[in-house]
Formats: C-alpha cells, structure tokens, sequence
C-alpha cells in the first residue's frame, strides 16, 4: 500500500499478479508491465532427453513428476494423499519428486505412513537435467497453495508433458495457450486425483503433441533482453 502508490514502474512476472495489484485500487502511477521469467525455450524444445524415467524406473507403468522445493507451500504432502488414492487402482504408478528443502525428512515420514516410500514414490533430490525428465514423464503434477509465477509450470508445458496442477501463478494462462492442463482449486484432493485419473497420458494412452506457449515466454535469452531492455527505456522515459 505504501510502495507501489510511489512506483513509476511496476513489473509482473504473470497477468495473475498483475491483475491482483490492479484490483487493489492502489491509485498507481502506471499499469504494471507482465514480463514473464525468461525461459530459453529453444533449448527445451531442441534438447533430447539423456535420462529415460521409464527405463530409470521400470517397475512403473507410469511415471507422474514433481519439481519443486520441498517446504510447506508448495503442499507436498497433498500429492502423497492424492497418490493414496490413486495406487488403489492403478498400482503400478510412480511418484518421482524432485527437489530438496527443510520437509523433506517429515515428507519421507508421511509417505512412509501411507506405505507408498520407495515403492510408489521416489525422492531423488536436486537434478541438473529436468529438460529430460519433464521429456520422459507421463504427467507433471503441482500442488502448491500460491506460486508467484510457476517456472516448472512453463518448462513442462514447453516439453509436452501434461500437467495436473492447483490454481496458482501461470495456470490459467497456460490453459488459455492451448497447453494439455487441468486446474484444481487449491488444496482439493479429490479434483487432483480424478484430474490424474482421467488424464489420457498419465494412466494410458501417447502424449498429444503441444504447441509451446511462447505467448508467456520468449523464445531465447537475445530476445528476452531486449524486451526487458525495452520496458525499461519506457521506464526511463515515464520518470
């Protein structure tokens, strides 16, 4: 309330965020500006992938990937309630988590409470190579309570990979780009379990081709720059 009414510019990563400042009806200087991350998505889409999770994990007939920083936001445990359920009738579904953070250990612990540790779900850690795991995965799955932008999001859609994810950050976005998404409210369980039932490519069926969502990146860093470049001559000139 004190620093964007004194701002002569503002810039948002997602339209989400830009429309919840608009909303607010700080009488601002300016509109914000929506400059998403900067995602090199040529190298994604050029890059092919080093690291099958299938062959990496045979033991799974379908493989659901998460990517994330392993603290309370981003709601991990409601991914092990979810895969719960949904080992039930597709026993052979992996879980494979991605990421380190302080709730890693009690994350360990509840899905040791649900019996699915190492037999369901795979804690692997930090990875280098997310192109080739978003490239290999049936299903991108997210869970958090609120995601200022959603990088993993954009990366995954960019891959192809089908997403499964609450309403946070970039979600709706990608839904509008044409992107393979369902969007559940936050923190609802059962509209995450049946989105993962019922997505064609997590529990069968071939990935549908995906035609990138550059609309909410630029295609390399050159021309990232320059647009970042531009918002801030325009800045420069408001001041």
């Amino acid at each position: 309330k004190f620093i964007l009414p004194k701002a002569d510019c503002i810039r948002a990563v997602s339209l989400r965020i830009s429309d919840s400042i608009t909303a607010n009806n700080y009488k601002l200087k300016t509109s914000p500006a929506v400059l998403p991350i900067s995602i090199d998505t040529e190298k994604i889409i050029n890059t092919t992938p080093v690291i099958d999770l299938h062959k990496k994990y045979p033991q799974f007939d379908r493989i659901i990937l998460m990517a994330s920083r392993l603290t309370k936001e981003k709601n991990i445990g409601l991914a092990i309630d979810a895969m719960g359920e949904i080992v039930k009738k597709y026993p052979k579904t992996g879980l494979v988590i991605v990421g380190d953070g302080p709730e890693r250990e009690a994350l360990k612990l509840y899905a040791i409470r649900h019996t699915l540790y190492a037999t369901n779900i795979i804690f692997e850690g930090w990875q280098n190579d997310l192109i080739s795991y978003y490239k290999t995965a049936d299903l991108f799955l997210n869970t958090s309570n609120y995601e200022g932008y959603g990088l993993t999001l954009a990366e995954a859609a960019i891959s192809s990979c089908p997403i499964v994810t609450t309403d946070i950050g970039i979600a709706s976005e990608l839904q509008k780009s044409g992107a393979n998404i369902l969007v559940c409210p936050v923190g609802d369980k059962d509209c995450l379990t049946e989105s993962i039932s019922r997505t064609p490519s997590s529990l069968g069926g071939a990935k549908p081709s995906l035609i990138p969502p550059t609309s909410l990146s630029e295609p390399n860093k050159g021309e990232y720059l320059k647009k970042y470049a531009e918002s801030w001559q325009k800045c420069q000139n408001l001041i």
